[in-house]
C-alpha cells in the first residue's frame, strides 16, 4: 500500500513476513536475541491500513524488527498468536515480544512507533 512496504531500502529490510507457523516460531526465537514486533494487519481495513502506514513512515534505525502478518490470508496463524500469547485477537494489532513473551500490545489507533520503540528497549 502506498509503495512504502515494497521499497528495497534499509527501512523495508526491518520487516519480515509471517506466512507459516515456522515463521512465527522464528520471530519468537528472534525475540530471545532482541525484542521484536508482531504486526497483525487486515488488508481490507482502512484503520489497519493507517496503522501500517504510521509504522512504515516512522520506521528508522531505532525501530525494532517488525514481523508482518496478513491476517486475512493467514487467519490460523493469527489465531495461534492469540492462543499462544493469551492476548485477545484484534485488528490491527501489535505485540512486542521479549524473550518469547509479550511485553506490550496495542490495537487500532493506539498503534504507533514511539510506543513500540519505548517498549522494545
Amino acid at each position: 500500500m502506498f509503495g512504502l512496504f515494497n521499497k528495497s531500502s534499509d527501512k523495508a529490510n526491518k520487516w519480515e513476513t509471517i506466512s507459516s507457523l515456522e515463521d512465527l516460531d522464528a520471530a519468537v526465537n528472534a525475540s530471545f536475541q532482541k525484542p521484536v514486533v508482531l504486526f497483525k494487519h487486515s488488508t481490507t481495513c482502512s484503520i489497519s491500513g493507517m496503522a501500517k502506514s504510521r509504522l512504515e513512515v516512522a520506521n528508522d534505525e531505532t525501530s525494532p524488527t517488525i514481523y508482518y502478518l496478513d491476517l486475512l490470508a493467514y487467519r490460523s496463524i493469527s489465531n495461534e498468536i492469540a492462543d499462544r500469547f493469551k492476548v485477545r485477537h484484534e485488528s490491527p494489532q501489535v505485540l512486542v515480544l521479549k524473550k518469547g513473551a509479550v511485553q506490550y500490545h496495542a490495537s487500532h489507533g493506539a498503534i504507533n512507533m514511539k510506543d513500540l520503540v519505548l517498549n522494545a528497549q
